[in-house]
């Protein structure tokens, strides 16, 4: 992987080596890049908003990054759940969207014709 204008980047993809904390269960990578996110942002909101505003409320408790793992990994399952979701049902329509998205800079109002499609 290529990093232009980042010379403290060797091209190579960095990995944090500290493992996390044996209490805490596994969980996969979201997996996918900002516009398919940025997609599916709105349903994301939706189906996980519990477990977004616990995490929001855990990290007003304490600053600690440690503090609110668990919390965490609940958003990131939650947001792997919604975007297997949004796969199942209209692949082409989000696929449309997100790739819509990334070549118009990530603008929604560029891509108000998907969108329509999408949220149909």
């Amino acid at each position: 992987m290529v990093n232009p204008g980042y010379r403290h980047f060797k091209g190579e993809d960095w990995v944090d080596p500290t493992p996390p904390p044996a209490s805490l269960p596994h969980v996969d990578e979201v997996g996918v890049t900002g516009a398919p996110l940025k997609s599916a942002s709105y349903f994301i909101g939706s189906l996980c908003k519990e477990y977004n505003e616990d995490f929001m409320l855990c990290k007003n408790e304490d600053r600690n990054p440690e503090h609110c793992l668990k919390e965490g990994r609940k958003v990131t399952r939650c947001a792997i759940n919604a975007l297997q979701k949004i796969q199942s049902q209209c692949l082409d329509e989000f696929r449309a969207h997100w790739t819509c998205l990334d070549n118009k800079n990530q603008e929604f109002g560029q891509c108000r014709e998907p969108e329509k499609a999408y949220n149909a």
